[in-house]
């Protein structure tokens, strides 16, 4: 159904609001996950802190720190942190992986610790043991070269490049930071061909050799949205234009991809840099795909991968990431803690996304406490008994949907394979701070708010912006607090209003019913320009240009259709504007294109063979903006013979 936006009215302008866009599995999470406890997660990451860089913690299998003096890479002692509690084969010789390790220096960093003086301590210029010298790179131990994969490699260097951006003026960094960045400038270079096109189709890239390597066996295409991640950094940083080429070339790959390039966590750049490039330097590359890619899980590159809509026992599990085939499904905790910090930010830059994104984060944010030993009843976890971490800091690997009768069951591979006598991990745990340095509780209990510029890296001059999503089926009135003795307005890029103006200290705003507010608070009174679109006051970016937005209800990807289905459509346009053209796709076939959106709208798939297709609604705005919604449906029916479609 199309709908025509309400115009509202600001003191200065005509209100925008922004057309709101819908996830497939977003739309059948709970609006309120049960049973419901957010917990506190930034003092869950600082006690994360407090036990992971004890040196002197007593108990079975601890600390799970130690004093490197291998000297891998650097001429000083560093540090390492057993990826799991107990996990044998490490503490010492360079065996520290770098993705425990520096996720573990930024997210305390991100909740207000400063880890380049910690008890006499510099743990960010100890992460230089990462970095191998003849090959001008990260890596993922220090003690092996690259080549090994391309996420725990790449990842490396992002988040080497983040924390330079908190300790800009540590030894040495800038110069490390800027080597990798130039490899991968020529790593990409090397993956490119004669006639230009950018190949990501491997397992790694080997910076000894400089080649790409193929090991056989599994490919991480999605490699392309870290690497682009890293070049965006670089050229923030120094402003070299070969850098952001690069990473336009990168998203250029995936923009080009039919299949679902998802491996791993590197795919969770690339709607947030989409979104960022595009307000910023005027690029344009489907982040709708991107974040749909995210959401609907892979069927090439990583089969069964994806976001669990289920209840699991008396469990909502709704949001969480991991296998959705073993052991009826296995999700993992680090997934959720990383997504969080790539999604917010990306509302800055599309707004549009904001009520779907605050519903999936509520869920996240209830739901993860159950990796943790005082999430879940004693029986449905396999560490219950381990008394090494009284505060109940480290976070399970994993949760089974079934283990042994359980559901669920919050577990690992350590313990269910053998190779290991706890599943606890500093691996997975070493991520909180992503979560807990964004989240913050309101006056209402259920909506919380959101700190989207906290992980918006080297972002240009701001203004504090935070999310709030009502879960509610009635207006909430929500407080904020510390706005100083400045007065502010607050302004909400959803809306494209004011909901305060002129206030000082504490304020109110009401969020609507099962909506979102995305605030930006700005200086009272402050002057308002349109920039391609783009709201700014006093000359500094505040919303995105309104885009126009189409969605799907009622249907899942990859759901079985037969004979005639009704599609629900919601077509959104920005104020002032009309449908230029809407399309109808099924599979190749086009069944309808016009400037309405057809009242019902039926597929009879009565027409076509039996098999997959791709099910498709496009719209394009007068003013320029343009939109998809895509679903892959299976055909089945009964008197047609099984077939591929034509």
């Amino acid at each position: 159904m199309a709908t025509q936006l309400p115009m509202r009215k600001t003191k200065q302008e005509q209100a925008t609001p922004s057309p709101q866009k819908n996830l497939h599995l977003v739309q059948v999470m709970p609006t309120m996950p049960k049973p419901f406890e957010i917990r506190d997660w930034r003092e869950k990451a600082k006690a994360f802190d407090r036990f992971a860089f004890d040196f002197d913690r007593k108990g079975d299998y601890l600390p799970v720190i130690w004093r490197d003096r291998t000297h891998y890479n650097m001429d000083e002692d560093t540090f390492g942190l057993m990826s799991y509690v107990g996990k044998s084969d490490q503490g010492g010789n360079g065996s520290q992986e770098a993705i425990t390790v520096m996720a573990a220096v930024l997210g305390a960093t991100l909740v207000g610790i400063d880890k380049s003086d910690q008890d006499g301590n510099n743990y960010v210029k100890m992460l230089q043991t990462f970095f191998r010298k003849e090959e001008g790179v990260f890596v993922w131990y220090p003690c092996i070269p690259s080549g090994d994969t391309f996420w725990y490699e790449i990842q490396a260097n992002i988040l080497y490049a983040v924390l330079s951006y908190f300790y800009p003026n540590q030894p040495e960094m800038e110069a490390l930071v800027r080597s990798s960045a130039d490899r991968w400038v020529e790593a990409v270079k090397i993956m490119t061909d004669e006639d230009g096109r950018l190949n990501f189709n491997y397992t790694s890239f080997d910076f000894k050799n400089m080649e790409p390597v193929d090991n056989g066996k599994w490919k991480e295409p999605d490699a392309a949205s870290g690497v682009a991640m890293l070049m965006y950094l670089a050229f923030l940083r120094f402003g070299d234009q070969k850098y952001l080429d690069t990473a336009d070339a990168c998203l250029d790959f995936l923009d080009d991809q039919e299949d679902n390039p998802y491996y791993e966590l590197l795919m969770y750049y690339s709607p947030y840099l989409a979104a960022r490039m595009e307000v910023e330097q005027g690029t344009s590359h489907d982040i709708t795909k991107y974040i749909n890619w995210i959401f609907d899980g892979g069927v090439e590159i990583r089969p069964d991968w994806g976001m669990c809509i289920e209840r699991w026992g008396n469990y909502d599990m709704h949001g969480l990431v991991g296998n959705l085939k073993d052991f009826g499904g296995y999700i993992f905790v680090m997934n959720g803690f990383f997504l969080f910090s790539t999604l917010a930010p990306l509302l800055r830059y599309d707004s549009r996304y904001a009520r779907t994104v605050g519903k999936w984060m509520l869920n996240v944010a209830n739901q993860s406490r159950m990796f943790y030993a005082d999430g879940l009843p004693a029986d449905k976890q396999s560490g219950a008994d381990w008394e090494g971490d009284p505060e109940h800091a480290l976070p399970y690997e994993g949760i089974r949907k079934e283990y042994e009768g359980k559901s669920p069951y919050a577990s690992g591979d350590a313990t269910v394979i053998g190779w290991g006598p706890l599943d606890f991990s500093v691996y997975s745990g070493s991520h909180v701070g992503f979560m807990g340095a964004l989240i913050e509780k309101t006056n209402i209990e259920g909506i919380l708010k959101i700190d989207c510029l906290k992980t918006d890296y080297y972002h240009k001059e701001a203004y504090p912006t935070f999310l709030y999503y009502n879960p509610f089926g009635s207006a909430q009135t929500i407080e904020i607090n510390g706005l100083g003795q400045d007065a502010v307005d607050l302004y909400d890029t959803v809306s494209g209003r004011f909901l305060a103006q002129s206030v000082t200290g504490t304020a109110t705003f009401v969020v609507p019913a099962e909506d979102a507010v995305l605030l930006v608070v700005a200086p009272a009174g402050g002057r308002q320009e349109r920039k391609n679109g783009q709201l700014w006051i006093d000359g500094v970016y505040v919303a995105p240009a309104p885009k126009a937005a189409v969605n799907m209800r009622g249907i899942q990807d990859r759901q079985k259709v037969n004979n005639v289905l009704k599609i629900d459509v919601d077509a959104g346009v920005p104020e002032g504007e009309s449908i230029k053209r809407f399309t109808f796709r099924f599979g190749s076939k086009i069944l309808y294109e016009g400037s309405t959106v057809p009242e019902p709208l039926y597929l009879d798939t009565l027409r076509f063979h039996n098999g997959f297709y791709h099910l498709r609604v496009e719209l394009e705005a007068s003013g320029g903006s343009s939109d998809f919604c895509e679903i892959g449906v299976m055909v089945e029916n009964p008197s047609n013979p099984l077939s591929q479609p034509n």
